[in-house]
């Protein structure tokens, strides 16, 4: 179940349009808000969607039946890129509990990778909302390994995945693992993979541009 919040104009396709143009990249703290916005609105969207209940509200003058969430989510990143969308949904989903997991492409002398998760702090995750997000959705590897690693003792009630830029190729492997009903909220979508595995047209490397450039492993 894939939702595209850029497929119609709003707010969030300017500041996706941010991200990929170079001639505002440069700009790291920019480059983490708009990231961070994605998150809000992200986060906004898929509240309509979780469960809600009835709540007595005291005002100054009465009693006031109130729609409130009827439990709050635990959201997971990907270290380190996830980081500014992961705040973008923290600033929303504010009391939400939270999990960090870390999970990267380890290189081979001959150009290929594995994914390697080192890494991993989250609470309790049975029968709780868990929502993962990651800036780019590219081969899916990164993502589907994360998620086999904080379910593989445990049994979320729901998972969300959340990403800046989908490859049509990552929503493909995700679905395969996952399953067609797995909502997949995605700040835009692109259709192919360059041969080093990068979303085309994409926007680079997204955990450099927020944090700067790091070592390859």
């Amino acid at each position: 179940m894939v939702y595209h919040l850029s497929e119609k104009h709003s707010l969030l396709s300017n500041w996706v349009a941010e991200l990929r143009d170079v001639n505002v990249q440069n700009d790291r703290m920019r480059f983490r808000r708009n990231l961070e916005r994605i998150g809000e609105v992200a986060a906004y969207e898929m509240s309509k969607q979780l469960p809600s209940k009835i709540v007595p509200t005291t005002t100054p003058l009465g009693i006031h039946q109130s729609k409130v969430l009827a439990e709050q989510p635990v959201l997971a990143t990907i270290l380190r890129a996830g980081l500014p969308l992961h705040q973008g949904m923290l600033n929303y989903f504010d009391k939400a509990d939270n999990a960090f997991i870390s999970a990267y492409r380890k290189h081979h002398e001959d150009g290929s990778f594995e994914i390697s998760v080192e890494y991993m702090s989250c609470p309790d995750l049975n029968n709780r909302i868990v929502i993962v997000s990651d800036p780019m959705l590219a081969t899916g590897a990164s993502l589907v390994e994360t998620i086999k690693a904080i379910t593989k003792n445990q049994t979320p009630a729901a998972l969300h995945i959340v990403v800046a830029i989908a490859s049509k190729k990552g929503i493909e492997t995700v679905e395969a693992a996952l399953g067609k009903d797995t909502p997949i909220w995605c700040g835009d979508i692109d259709d192919t993979l360059n041969g080093h595995s990068y979303i085309i047209p994409g926007l680079g490397d997204a955990g450099d541009l927020a944090y700067g450039t790091k070592m390859q492993s």
